[in-house]
């Protein structure tokens, strides 16, 4: 399906998100979106897609023929479906249950010619689903595959995803990718939204930039990665050397622990971590990591041995209690465990402090967000709803509510999402606190090239299993993909460090 954007504008309050875009895309194209947060790119794919409209005077046009799309079901109706960052599924519900939403028709579908659907494009997509298993024991990538093919079930020739490859495995990488290149086959277009430069460089067929809402550039194989990146920003940008940490006394320390849900477990783990020091988190989707960095958080309670902060016995405590010790803990899903939607970031900066008496002392606050503000870059004002932020300023916005003094900060994939430029700024907010308060800082990210980049120590998690520590300077990207992948591992052993 041939897609052409005429002049899309569309602005919120004084923020101009899109300005006069033009962009054409012709049928079966992989199309690459490039930018960097607050660009406009999720603005511009959400009028594509039918979750917001523009302002008057553009116009979307698909096969030749201008439309109007005032919802994602006139949306997917015309044959446009958008996968977002986070799912938009029902995890307490079956595969089958949520593969037949927003499908059109009777009330009570007939499920058994559903699933028959279901297997067909399952097994046509290479994807291993049962229809009658539950959409919370599916990883990230299979959450994917699931939307995907939902979307062609319901009729989708065009195809948008957001951040597509953030929080999910090589293979499932692959995987996707491998799906995505046999859609030009079937004229399927793709548009493919992404800060990886290397993910676009590798899979799409022509790449748009866009900054501060305006398309500034368009390109065409063979790519300059230089290039996209001083297009995208407006100048040069490098990651700059590595910073090893000056590591003080042992801030958090596990002895003999040992943790188990219904998918892992985790046996007699052993570790030490310091003042000042970054310990990154590797391992497939599912390995254990998410567990231990909870347990770490007082979120997850061992099943046997003992966890100490600074000395003091931990073991069992909640959260509250770690979190009373200087613990703070930044999950992935910004939305669903960071942030409050529907509150703005004036009632969170609030919130996130200890009472000032018995009334809330509003002019105190508002002095409070603007500093916050200021200080962290966010781009928004005391009264923006968290949930119209863009994903960098929400990641900015919950770094503004670490506590003072820190002891421990536990982070999932901190810079998921995030542009580059904005990848360097909250390291140097994370490493500036960590010197500040003598915290230590561990972080999961399936992002290998962050990982070697700003740890002092990695522990790689496979099927339970944990390395030992190991110097990330002393390490390369093969070696650490062939660990995740559970190859060239030691002899089992406990850690220490």
């Amino acid at each position: 399906m041939n897609v052409e954007l005429k002049n899309i504008h569309k602005r919120f309050g004084k923020t101009y998100a899109n300005k006069g875009i033009n962009l054409s895309i012709p049928s079966g194209a992989i199309q690459g979106i490039l930018g960097e947060n607050g660009a406009g790119k999720s603005t511009l794919m959400k009028i594509l897609s039918g979750f917001i409209q523009a302002d008057s005077g553009g116009e979307i046009v698909l096969d030749g023929k201008p439309v109007v799309m005032q919802s994602p079901a006139d949306a997917i109706r015309f044959g446009v479906g958008m996968l977002h960052q986070d799912p938009l599924d029902f995890p307490p519900m079956k595969l089958l249950d949520n593969f037949l939403l927003g499908m059109p028709g009777k009330l009570f579908l007939n499920r058994k010619e559903a699933a028959q659907d279901f297997n067909r494009l399952a097994n046509e997509y290479g994807f291993n689903f049962d229809p009658e298993s539950y959409v919370d024991s599916l990883t990230v990538g299979e959450r994917q595959q699931l939307e995907i093919m939902r979307l062609l079930f319901l009729g989708a020739r065009v195809f948008i995803f957001d951040e597509p490859t953030t929080g999910i495995s090589a293979a499932q990488k692959t995987k996707l990718f491998d799906t995505l290149q046999s859609f030009p086959k079937q004229a399927i277009t793709t548009i493919f939204v992404s800060h990886k430069l290397e993910d676009v460089e590798r899979l799409c067929d022509r790449v748009a930039v866009l900054r501060a809402g305006e398309l500034v550039g368009e390109f065409t194989p063979p790519y300059e990665t230089k290039k996209f990146v001083s297009t995208m920003f407006g100048k040069e940008i490098t990651l700059g050397e590595r910073q090893p940490a000056k590591t003080g006394d042992v801030v958090l320390s596990l002895k003999n622990v040992f943790l188990e849900d219904t998918r892992v477990r985790i046996d007699g783990l052993n570790v030490n971590i310091r003042a000042g020091e970054v310990i990154g988190l590797a391992g497939l989707e599912g390995s254990g990591q998410g567990m231990f960095i909870r347990a770490c958080a007082g979120l997850v309670r061992p099943v046997g041995g003992k966890i100490f902060l600074k000395g003091k016995n931990l073991t069992g405590k909640s959260y509250y209690a770690f979190k009373r010790e200087g613990v703070n803990f930044l999950p992935a899903a910004r939305l669903e465990e960071g942030l409050l939607p529907g509150l703005s970031l004036l009632d969170h900066f609030i919130l996130a402090e200890k009472p000032r008496g018995v009334f809330i002392d509003k002019a105190y606050g508002q002095r409070l967000a603007e500093e916050r503000i200021k200080s962290f870059n966010i781009r928004g004002t005391p009264a923006s709803m968290v949930e119209s932020l863009s994903g960098g300023n929400q990641q900015r916005a919950e770094l503004a509510l670490l506590q003072t003094p820190l002891s421990l900060v536990l982070l999932e994939h901190p810079t998921r999402g995030l542009d580059i430029e904005s990848m360097i700024y909250i390291w140097s907010k994370l490493k500036d606190r960590c010197k500040q308060d003598g915290a230590a800082l561990i972080f999961i990210s399936s992002d290998l090239e962050e990982l070697l980049q700003y740890s002092d120590r990695l522990l790689v998690f496979f099927s339970g299993k944990v390395s030992e520590p190991i110097d990330a300077s002393g390490t390369n990207v093969e070696q650490l993909g062939q660990l995740i992948g559970g190859k060239g591992w030691p002899q089992k052993g406990d850690i220490h460090a």
